[in-house]
């Protein structure tokens, strides 16, 4: 006990050590507040995706999605916390008008700006789906069923829409930073009257009569809303008078939708359901961001303090280096787990269905095993991130054709 004891002794200043280094390489201007909102939105991915995305094993030993959320409604509530994705659009507008605001300080032209952000974005997408396209005929050759092949590609592929969209978002930036500066926090009111119109026309008294694209409207105005927000926060007309109005009015709006117009009570998709709210989202989702956006604003001096302390910071900077790494790569590590288990059959938790309450903390006792599991292949995949330097054009080609394919196996069209 006694050696134990020496050994712990001598690992706590080599920690702190370690996390002393990180604080001090973050720079003084650093906001740590805003990485903190980042990586808590990052992180509730992961968490909401193991923590309610189950698998089915059908007679044949292949795997299917399934979601505790249709077994088991009542938890639609947990989706109120860990649907985080306003916070992280919020987030990204800010920093992005930070960022452009820097560059054009350095002289740099907003194209070239734009084209920046857009390949850093664009790497890591390629890479899990390049690595995927190879990956697919080698476990097949193993004996894995097409059907769990393409569960797995599902799951893979079902992330990847928010980069696009953020992409999208993104490139209009400098309209939304035009936007906030001649109307402030109200430059995001358009938006959300056009996703509240769309609502209406959809699932109102002429509902029968309107296409089902029409919803697709609501997929840019319904994202771009927070991201309006942070861009007004980051050319500081987003206040504390607006962020109480954010929070105290999104929560209003929230239960009104809820209780009024019975909207579904989950926000995220429910295998089942002919009503969902963010695919593509709903006026309900928008409430919800504007609600996080405010009590993001409000407490954003209060968090950094908080990030001053090296244990708190040097978690959420590894989360920030290795973001989009977490988003591409997460779906995969519990595939890792899933996919052999299903050779064994019905594991509890992990390859057991979904079905009841008693479910919840079986998955629960694995959430650490995908979170090592992550750890793991984000060492050798967090290269996708960082510049492809000695990536030929040939090799970029072929990234780019082995992305193809996959996506077109995961959307059912190969």
């Amino acid at each position: 006990m006694s050696r134990l004891c020496t050994i712990a002794r001598g690992r706590r200043p080599r920690t702190g050590a370690a996390l002393a280094a990180v604080a001090a390489r973050t720079p003084p201007d650093r906001d740590r507040a805003l990485d903190g909102l980042r990586a808590l939105a990052l992180l509730a991915v992961p968490t909401g995706h193991w923590l309610v995305g189950g698998f089915t094993l059908d007679a044949g030993g292949a795997l299917h999605n399934a979601s505790l959320l249709t077994a088991v409604g009542q938890l639609a509530p947990a989706s109120w916390v860990l649907q985080l994705l306003g916070l992280f659009f919020l987030v990204g507008g800010h920093a992005s008008v930070l960022s452009l605001r820097r560059a054009t300080e350095r002289g740099e032209s907003t194209g070239t700006w734009l084209r920046g952000r857009l390949v850093r974005l664009g790497r890591p997408v390629l890479g899990v789906t390049a690595v995927w396209a190879l990956l697919l005929p080698l476990l097949y050759g193993l004996g894995v069923p097409e059907a769990t092949l393409r569960t797995g590609a599902t799951l893979v592929i079902q992330p990847l829409w928010f980069v696009g969209v953020y992409a999208v978002i993104t490139a209009l930036t400098p309209y939304c930073r035009r936007a906030a500066r001649w109307l402030g926090v109200w430059a995001a009111a358009p938006l959300a009257v056009s996703v509240a119109v769309v609502d209406f026309l959809r699932y109102g008294p002429y509902a029968d009569a309107v296409p089902p694209w029409l919803s697709l409207l609501n997929l840019l105005p319904g994202w771009m809303f927070a991201y309006q927000l942070g861009v007004s926060w980051g050319e500081r007309r987003l206040g504390r008078r607006a962020a109480w109005s954010l929070l105290l009015g999104g929560a209003a709006v929230f239960a009104t939708l809820l209780l009024c117009f019975h909207y579904p009570a989950s926000m995220v998709g429910v295998p089942g359901q002919d009503r969902t709210n963010s695919h593509p989202p709903s006026l309900l989702v928008l409430a919800l961001a504007a609600a996080q956006s405010g009590a993001a604003v409000l407490l954003r001096d209060r968090l950094a303090r908080l990030l001053r302390r090296p244990a708190l910071w040097a978690p959420v900077a590894l989360v920030n280096l290795s973001a989009l790494t977490v988003l591409c790569w997460h779906q995969t590590a519990m595939l890792s787990l899933a996919v052999p288990a299903s050779f064994l059959g019905q594991v509890p938790g992990l390859t057991t269905a979904p079905d009841a309450l008693g479910w919840l903390p079986l998955r629960l006792a694995w959430l650490p095993v995908f979170a090592v599991a992550l750890l793991l292949i984000g060492r050798t995949t967090r290269r996708f991130e960082a510049p492809w330097t000695g990536a030929t054009r040939l090799r970029r080609t072929a990234a780019a054709l082995l992305a193809t394919g996959f996506g077109a196996f995961a959307l059912g069209l190969a």
